[in-house]
């Protein structure tokens, strides 16, 4: 096995490498390319525990994403703001954000969209205000759809709307899996996230069947693995073992580049091109395009 076992060196079925994962490595198909832009697939990137890697996917996935030609919105949808600071994107108090989209029918998504550094990835950026937005939306008609008829202007313009969720599964994680078509879940292997499995798949399913008959899990990536300890294997054997080929093939492994990019305020595809992180990164985005195709 090759010393990071992913799918960064491709192999086929036959030659016995295997992944972290425990699955034979293959070569993933490269993607078709696109003459025209939209309608845009809506992912949530989804984990009522905190620090397993939303925003750090989120960021590095859509910048992989646009690597391949697609055209990415990042929506922020944590009051912390770390997906819009992960990209370096300031915002102040008269900048419109998510927050305004949410709660002010008059205001324009087109005029929250921010450029990135990264060509072909914008963002709609998030700040503290967005604290409120659950308490001010509960009695309105509707609440759950909120965010999606925010987002219906410009669907036709992207190709993915990645949607970074704050750590919880109340009103406003429920408002961006209403508009989903799929959910992506980044979890870190080790017991505790394995039992908020079963709770977030159990929203997930009941979304589906009372606001979103369209959503679907595109797949589990474990992060931030250390294949060197006992219980990270153990915990990756049994993650596969309960969701078989929802889990990604593709494994984010534990590194220091990471902080070193939410420092930079930039991906990972930027900051270290060549690194691990990164092509893991973008072996994230061809399965990704690869489960939405």
């Amino acid at each position: 096995m090759s010393d990071n076992g992913l799918v960064d060196t491709p192999a086929g079925e036959d030659d016995g490498q295997v992944g972290l994962t425990g699955r034979p490595l293959r070569e993933l198909p490269e993607p078709v390319e696109l003459h025209r832009h939209g309608p845009a697939r809506i992912i949530s990137m989804v984990n009522q525990k905190g620090g397993v890697g939303k925003t750090t996917t989120t960021i590095n996935l859509g910048a992989c994403l646009a690597e391949q030609g697609r055209k990415v919105l990042l929506v922020d949808l944590d009051p912390q703001g770390a997906l819009s600071a992960g990209l370096d994107v300031r915002v102040s108090e008269d900048d419109i954000t998510v927050y305004d989209l949410m709660l002010d029918n008059q205001t324009s998504v087109h005029s929250a969209i921010r450029n990135t550094n990264v060509p072909g990835l914008d963002v709609v950026p998030a700040n503290i205000d967005l604290s409120a937005a659950e308490i001010q939306l509960v009695n309105e008609v509707g609440r759950e759809q909120t965010l999606g008829r925010a987002l219906r202007p410009v669907r036709r313009d992207y190709d993915y709307i990645i949607i970074d969720c704050q750590p919880s599964l109340g009103l406003l994680t429920v408002n961006a899996l209403a508009c989903s078509h799929g959910v992506i879940i980044p979890m870190e292997c080790e017991f505790f996230s394995l039992r908020g499995l079963a709770l977030l798949t159990d929203t997930v399913e009941k979304v589906r069947d009372r606001i979103n008959f369209d959503l679907e899990v595109i797949g589990i990536l474990v992060t931030m693995y250390d294949r060197r300890t006992t219980h990270a294997r153990e915990v990756m054997s049994r993650v596969v073992e309960v969701f078989g080929k929802t889990v990604f093939d593709t494994v984010i492994t534990r590194t220091v580049r990471f902080p070193e990019t939410s420092v930079a305020g930039e991906p990972i595809t930027t900051w270290a091109p060549t690194s691990q992180g990164a092509q893991q990164y973008r072996n994230v985005a061809l399965e990704v395009i690869e489960r939405t195709s």
